[in-house]
């Protein structure tokens, strides 16, 4: 019997040094996060910001580790099955046994492996499309992340200025009030108002941590070092008209995912398809007769008979599940026409509204409350004007911060949509 085993152990590991030589390739050096230190303390451009969140994000990073893992299942779809070995023995006595041992090699048809290996390399082309959507969103995210904390940093100068205004109005009414020229009531109220520009000033602290938190975690920092962010607010965003954006469109990773998602079903369908072809099984060996002391050569074929399964419940359910990619990638291609749209008639609004504010209200209430001030220091006019115009101005400028935030999450929308 071992005469027999041994000659076919060894020519059934013929089959398998190439498998092993092609995974022992493709596995390569084992990835590793780099160590990354936090961001330096000192100022920080959208550049430095954008450059920080690429190294460190861990979504992003765990989109790569995806793609990567890929490849072992085009590789696993790649491999042939494994021959066996079988043997037996009949009789006990050892006069009158009969050995045999067989080599079984599986043979497969109807293109089976060349089907995985395609759908493999399908899924492998989903996982690329979806990190370059991941990348782009986050770049999306570090966009709006940096100019929320320029906003939120012109925010506390904002109320720190209004604050300093309310104090100032404060002095001056205690002034009046010390001179008798304004009953103590005006000194009230201008004490009342500078305790809400204390609290104004206050939320706007905190905003601005909240924004400091949110941006510095995109790379993974829960305890931001950078001193500010440094940008121009002023230099508003501005896109393409919405006929460039919607032809822009079909380049969008999140597009691509969708379109990439449908060839892969169709592959799985092939895969399917394919598995209604049963596989044979080619049997090769020796059998040992001590009884005439003779050996013969065994010579077998196995060939499976496709009478109930013939695959035909995976094959509905691939085929199926391939409309249903089509309907989800018409679906996503409306949402994101529409989104796209939507983003674009906001930018647009929110240039028109940034521009008129910069140049004729903010303006305006600028001077009426120097005006007012003059007026009341002058004792022109009640301080009850004076409070009008310094809340007029304030809320100009909040509103300005606002639609100057409007705007920069309308850029970064269309951005994220668009994969730039």
């Amino acid at each position: 019997m071992r005469r027999l085993v041994v000659p076919l152990g060894l020519a059934a590991i013929l089959f398998v040094p190439f498998s092993l030589a092609a995974a022992a390739a493709a596995g390569g050096a084992p990835f590793h996060d780099p160590t990354l230190a936090p961001e330096p303390a000192e100022p920080l451009t959208l550049e430095a910001a954008l450059t920080l969140a690429e190294a460190g994000n861990p979504t992003l990073a765990a989109a790569a580790k995806e793609v990567e893992a890929t490849q072992g299942a085009v590789i696993q779809a790649a491999t042939i099955p494994n021959p066996q070995i079988v043997a037996d023995t009949e009789g006990v006595r050892s006069a009158t046994r009969t050995s045999t041992a067989q080599v079984q090699i599986p043979l497969e048809l109807g293109g089976k492996r060349s089907a995985r290996v395609t759908a493999a390399e399908r899924g492998r082309e989903v996982a690329r499309a979806e990190l370059n959507g991941v990348r782009a969103e986050l770049r999306a995210n570090a966009i709006a992340a940096f100019f929320a904390v320029l906003v939120a940093q012109e925010r506390r100068a904002l109320a720190s200025g209004s604050l300093d205004i309310a104090a100032r109005g404060a002095a001056v009414a205690a002034g009046r009030v010390a001179a008798g020229k304004v009953p103590p009531l005006e000194q009230t109220r201008a004490e009342v108002e500078q305790a809400n520009a204390q609290l104004e000033l206050a939320q706007a602290e905190a905003e601005l941590r909240t924004a400091r938190v949110a941006l510095a975690a995109l790379w993974g920092n829960t305890a931001p070092r950078f001193t500010q962010a440094v940008g121009d607010l002023a230099a508003l965003p501005s896109r393409p008209a919405g006929d460039a954006l919607q032809a822009r469109l079909e380049g969008s990773p999140l597009l691509a995912a969708s379109r990439l998602a449908i060839e892969r079903r169709e592959a799985q369908v092939a895969v399917e398809r394919s598995r209604r072809y049963p596989d044979i099984t080619v049997s090769v060996g020796a059998q040992r007769d001590n009884e005439v002391n003779r050996n013969m050569a065994v010579l077998g074929v196995a060939i499976p008979l496709p009478l109930f399964d013939r695959n035909q419940g995976n094959l509905y359910e691939a085929i199926r599940r391939a409309d249903k990619a089509q309907d989800e990638y018409r679906a996503t291609q409306i949402r994101l026409r529409t989104e796209l749209l939507q983003a674009s008639n906001q930018l647009d609004a929110a240039r028109v509204a940034a521009s008129t504010l910069r140049t004729t209200v903010l303006p305006g209430a600028e001077r009426a409350y120097q005006v007012a001030l003059r007026g009341f220091e002058a004792g022109k006019f009640g301080f009850l004007d004076v409070l009008d115009a310094q809340r007029t101005l304030f809320q100009a400028r909040l509103r300005y911060l606002d639609v100057l935030a409007r705007t920069y999450q309308a850029a970064t929308s269309i951005d994220r949509i668009v994969g730039q």
